[in-house]
């Protein structure tokens, strides 16, 4: 066995280490990458000829976290793991993203990538090893690849830059992102920020290439010492130059004309299929074959291209004949669906988001029970993309990847802005729908969750706007162009997509693809600086519509009244099995949750009927009052006995209403004043320091009657004096070691307690 091992050491001392030639050797190539106790196997393989008439790069990353890999047991059922988590998917795009544009063109033949979380701590995150593990595994193939590449997330904590932090240092950081890069050229960036500059920005992915740079020079080395520098031959697309030059010669003129027309989308697509169309027909049917279809497809692609981007650099015209730096036009609108708590349409240029804002409990938040995540997300946001939003007539078959990340992209810019805990009780979920697509539709969902969350009264701390950028680069004159605003075909014809989302103050999150070869970083600060002035333009647009959040919630949203209670309270609260907080729910028709957070525990009450709140506030209330020495209460007969009753005053807090504290004359029976059920009013006048009991007066709350002489003590013969007080002595019926209520010894001195037991107290002679 034939194991390699390499070591990259980090700034700081930690290490990340390599293996190959260990595990999965039937792959065409593997490692295991480990930093701390985490551990990722990556593993790829190849098909060894393309399938007929595939004419793009079929690539397929999985990334998978295993339960075991932390020492947990999966959630569910079948106890197994499931379908990936959008966690799981994110990660798959990051590693996608960053390996998809360094296969050759002409490669055509499946690919797979396998990454598995199979050890885990709770230190260091596996998320910035997977681009790493992939780009190893393929160096160690001998799969054709322009590569290596590696990503490090990179963090801004107390203003300096560090690489790889662990979780808990993540929780501090003002910049959080994610880095892919080969040795001489960025390749992807996306992540989240809390309003940093573009310079700041910049910095920190300079500050990443230098790490990547170290990777990706170990990978080399694994690729030489594994054997597998020299790539296999493959041959993947037939050519004809001949053909080739006739498709140029025969459509280049006609396509840079459609382009420079102006025309939409839709009638632009039109008229480039029926050029090809037209073309097609100079062809001899009997020498038109699907290989030649093939082909002319593949070369007329080329040539539309090409027009478009000359057209571009050239004239500085666009497809849709603006500059390169003007917004299309914008219309807005909020409160367009008045049964929802917030609702926005945000339509710019041929691109429309149509955004709901749903506020909820804490029982409504998402829960999250990843491997290395646990807990709730108080802001959620969902994108979808129907077919029809592009006038594709094809089923709508669900959420797909593509929408978990634009939805995640999204959730970044806007989440920081989103108020949580006190001051917004509520769970939030914002939800895109995609109406009209041509440019970015992740943008206009930034810009619509913003109106949408100010309509439905959420207090943002800032509004919030987005904008994708692009570039064409001729390599040969040197020329570039960047565009604002960009449409869908400068997407996929250009060099760069680069959107990027912040306040009027700074950057909260950003996504960035970079197509081309040695992007100086003069051109990404020319980038950013045109997508600040062109986020602020697309801001005041939205401010013409709705500048700040409404003052009130929606008459139909459901209220939240929030208080917080001691620690110790909560169970009273909550009752047996529940059946207290049940209760008040039931008949208050409201929703109660309580959040422990310390020793205090945080209630809240959700409804939409204000005297059901107030009656659940009320009744909760009264559960927790402390009840205070001289304070009068109304209370309840919950049970009455010879020498007493026993009287509810507060929820969960019962008194003794001694016989004797019934009224100024003496009362023979309890009964013959109180029965079970009735009200009393009383008043308290002792709390037994160490058992908590209450002594309680009904006596203290009448006139004292003119010439009330206190009754004369009798003696009660022997050596005990009836002038001995009942409250004194040794045996105090309020708490001391035998208690009047059912211990071994009646307070009254006889043998067997009177309340249990088979006789009665004797009579003292």
């Amino acid at each position: 066995m034939n194991v390699i091992k390499k070591t990259i050491t980090l700034d700081d001392g930690r290490t990340i280490e390599i293996e190959t030639g260990k595990l999965a050797k039937q792959a065409d190539g593997s490692v295991v990458v480990r930093m701390g106790n985490t551990m990722l196997l990556a593993a790829v393989t190849c098909s060894k000829e393309a399938k007929p008439e595939v004419d793009f790069m079929p690539l397929s990353v999985e990334y998978k976290e295993r339960y075991a890999s932390a020492g947990r047991y999966p959630g569910g059922f079948l106890k197994r793991e499931g379908r990936p988590s959008d966690h799981e998917i994110l990660i798959s795009r990051l590693v996608d993203r960053a390996l998809r544009p360094l296969f050759p063109d002409d490669f055509h033949a499946e690919v797979f990538v396998n990454v598995f979380l199979v050890s885990a701590d709770k230190e260091t995150m596996p998320d910035a090893l997977a681009g790493l593990a992939a780009s190893a595994a393929l160096a160690v193939s001998d799969i054709p690849f322009n590569g290596p590449v590696s990503e490090v997330r990179v963090a801004r904590i107390n203003g300096e830059f560090v690489i790889n932090p662990g979780f808990e240092a993540l929780k501090s950081a003002d910049l959080d992102i994610m880095v892919a890069a080969t040795y001489d050229n960025i390749m992807m960036v996306e992540g989240e920020m809390k309003e940093v500059s573009e310079d700041v920005m910049l910095q920190a992915i300079k500050f990443a290439h230098i790490e990547i740079k170290k990777h990706c020079q170990v990978q080399q080395e694994l690729s030489d010492l594994s054997g597998k520098s020299q790539k296999r031959c493959y041959c993947h697309e037939e050519n004809d130059d001949t053909l080739r030059q006739s498709v140029h010669d025969f459509c280049y003129d006609k396509c840079y004309a459609i382009a420079k027309s102006g025309a939409d989308k839709h009638m632009r697509g039109d008229a480039f299929a029926a050029l090809k169309e037209e073309f097609i027909q100079t062809i001899p049917e009997e020498e038109f074959d699907d290989a030649k279809r093939i082909m002319v497809n593949r070369y007329y692609h080329a040539v539309e291209k090409e027009a478009m981007r000359n057209m571009i650099l050239d004239e500085g015209i666009r497809l849709d004949g603006r500059d390169t730096t003007r917004i299309r036009p914008i219309w807005c609108e909020v409160d367009y669906l008045p049964g929802t708590h917030g609702s926005a349409v945000f339509t710019r240029g041929e691109t429309q988001s149509l955004t709901t804002v749903t506020l909820g409990t804490k029982l409504d938040m998402k829960e999250i029970d990843d491997v290395l995540h646990q807990g709730t997300e108080q802001v959620v946001l969902h994108y979808n993309f129907p077919p029809f939003s592009t006038g594709d007539a094809r089923p709508y078959r669900g959420t797909g990847r593509r929408e978990v990340g634009h939805g995640n992209l999204a959730l970044r810019a806007l989440k920081s802005m989103v108020p949580v805990g006190e001051a917004n009780p509520y769970a939030v979920r914002i939800v895109s729908d995609i109406l009209e697509s041509n440019g970015s539709s992740s943008m206009a969902t930034v810009c619509a969750g913003t109106l949408a969350l100010m309509d439905a009264g959420i207090h943002i701390k800032k509004p919030v706007s987005g904008i994708a950028m692009g570039l064409i680069t001729n390599p040969k004159t040197k020329k570039f162009a960047i565009l604002s605003d960009i449409l869908g075909d400068e997407d996929h014809l250009g060099d760069m997509d680069f959107k990027v989302t912040g306040t009027r103050d700074g950057i909260t999150a950003t996504q960035m693809d970079i197509k081309v070869d040695g992007l100086p970083y003069e051109v990404l600060e020319q980038a950013l600086e045109q997508a600040r002035q062109g986020r602020l333009h697309i801001m005041e647009e939205m401010m013409k519509t709705i500048s700040e959040p409404r003052p009130e919630l929606k008459p139909h949203v459901p209220r939240i009244i929030q208080i917080i209670i001691p620690n110790s309270f909560i169970g009273a609260v909550i009752g047996t099995g529940g059946k207290v907080i049940q209760e008040i729910q039931k008949t208050t028709d409201t929703i109660i949750t309580i959040t422990e957070e310390g020793e205090m525990g945080i209630v809240d009450i959700f409804g939409q009927n204000k005297e059901g709140m107030e009656a659940a506030l009320e009744r909760i209330k009264l559960i927790t009052t402390v009840p205070e020495v001289g304070e009068v209460y109304t209370g309840k007969v919950v049970s009455t006995l010879e020498f007493g009753a026993f009287v509810e005053i507060l929820p969960g807090k019962e008194g003794l209403l001694h016989v004797s504290e019934l009224e100024w004359k003496k009362v023979d029976r309890v009964e013959d004043i109180l029965k079970v059920g009735d009200t009393i009013e009383v008043k308290l006048l002792e709390i037994d320091v160490k058992s908590g009991k209450l002594r309680l007066s009904h006596k203290a709350l009448l006139p004292k009657p003119e010439g009330y002489v206190a009754p004369e003590r009798r003696p009660r013969g022997g050596d005990r004096d009836r002038d001995r007080d009942r409250r004194g002595g040794d045996r105090n019926y309020r708490g001391n070691d035998r208690d009047y209520r059912g211990n071994d010894r009646d307070y009254r001195g006889g043998d067997r307690d009177y309340r249990g037991g088979d006789r009665r107290p004797p009579r003292r002679s």
